[in-house]
């Protein structure tokens, strides 16, 4: 007989489903915790960010270590490791209070908050830098995190995964650029203004 099972015969009956109810709670969420950071998982995090991204203010982020590779090849797992951990929890700090942040996979992680004051700019690139600072444990381990982000008023209708994409565009196009700096998204109708000059002209009649 396990331990739970032990502990639920030594209780009263509603005192002991409640008691299995607060521990299958606590399973279920650390299911949905990734292991190495504490962040949501990919699954975990989609589903908290429904909510956030009704409010036309919702601000899309993703963020991937610069030569991350590198960093395993030269310093090793380990210190690998502590530095997904220590980005993982400067970025839930930065997206905080009312953010929620998840690790989507390897080095690769996302965030959603809500811009109440117009500052989302200024405070995603502060979270660049911040993202970029050595770990106290691995102090030699030097590198960049790209950053991208898109505000969910500029593509109304755009469910997550197409903010996502948008997102990802986004960084991909800061990392090559070598800027230090996060890059946003195209609006709508910058989108399609680009588009429309590209256009070939309309011949005229013959």
């Amino acid at each position: 007989m396990n331990a739970l099972a032990t502990l639920l015969t030594a209780v009263p009956p509603v005192l002991g489903w409640a008691v299995h109810a607060r521990w299958l709670h606590g399973r279920l969420t650390r299911s949905r915790r990734d292991p190495l950071t504490g962040l949501w998982t990919r699954d975990a995090f989609t589903r908290r960010t429904r909510r956030l991204l009704r409010d036309p203010r919702a601000v899309v982020v993703l963020a991937d270590v610069d030569h991350f590779k590198q960093v395993n090849d030269v310093h090793g797992h380990a210190a690998g490791d502590a530095l997904l951990a220590a980005i993982a929890a400067r970025l839930a700090h930065g997206t905080a209070p009312g953010g929620v942040a998840g690790r989507l996979g390897g080095d690769e992680f996302a965030a959603v908050i809500v811009d109440r004051d117009n500052t989302a700019a200024d405070r995603l690139h502060t979270l660049t830098r911040v993202l970029a600072r050595p770990v106290d444990t691995a102090p030699d381990v030097h590198t960049t995190v790209s950053l991208g982000w898109v505000r969910a008023a500029d593509h109304p209708g755009d469910d997550l995964s197409a903010l996502m994409r948008r997102a990802d565009e986004a960084m991909y196009a800061a990392k090559r650029s070598g800027r230090s700096g996060p890059r946003r998204a195209a609006r709508l109708g910058r989108l399609l203004g680009s588009v429309a000059g590209r256009r070939p002209g309309r011949r005229g009649a013959a």
